[in-house]
């Protein structure tokens, strides 16, 4: 049996009510779990992105992706690995002032770990950290064993491909340049 890996899957569709329902049914219908998920509007005008993560095998993450495509409104989908990405999440901690202003080792945890103070009242701190998945996880795991974490959560992940543009662009390019041929 082959290892599980997490992917990223980069799908762009037109932005159609509905969508997202049948994207995540592919996962469903083939029992794999979605790690995170994060939609958006991409650099491209009618055009939503879907960043979705899942715990996979190679030919487990093909067949998903492959059916994804399918759907009409679909424009493409891709997998990848978390090398052929820049990666992105962001986490919010909010922490028992009382606790933050009597432990100075709380602040210099928050500061170890390139994370900002971003509102203090008497009640709770928030406190908020951009980067990848483990650094934002190990935040969280640093701040809980202190006992000061009164709520947390971190967002679904964002990427970009390491090439130069994204490959629905290429994708869209060619349509358009076949779209032209057939029309003259």
């Amino acid at each position: 049996m082959e290892e599980k890996k997490l992917y990223t899957l980069l799908v762009y569709s037109e932005n159609i009510a509905g969508i997202l329902n049948q994207i995540t049914a592919v996962f469903t219908r083939r029992q794999v779990n979605i790690e995170s998920l994060n939609v958006s509007a991409s650099s491209i005008p009618g055009v939503h992105k879907y960043t979705i993560t899942a715990w996979s095998d190679e030919d487990q993450i093909i067949k998903i992706t492959r059916q994804i495509e399918k759907k009409i409104d679909v424009v493409k989908a891709n997998y990848f690995t978390d090398e052929q990405l820049f990666i992105r999440e962001s986490g919010l901690y909010k922490l028992t002032t009382d606790m933050v202003m009597n432990n100075p080792e709380i602040s210099r945890t928050v500061r170890r770990f390139d994370a900002h103070i971003i509102e203090v009242n008497p009640t709770y701190v928030i406190v908020m950290k951009h980067g990848i998945t483990e650094d934002i996880i190990s935040l969280y795991r640093a701040l809980d064993a202190f006992g000061c974490v009164l709520q947390y959560t971190r967002s679904g992940r964002i990427a970009v491909t390491r090439g130069m543009q994204e490959q629905v662009s290429e994708f869209l390019e060619q349509r358009e340049q076949d779209l032209l041929k057939t029309d003259n």
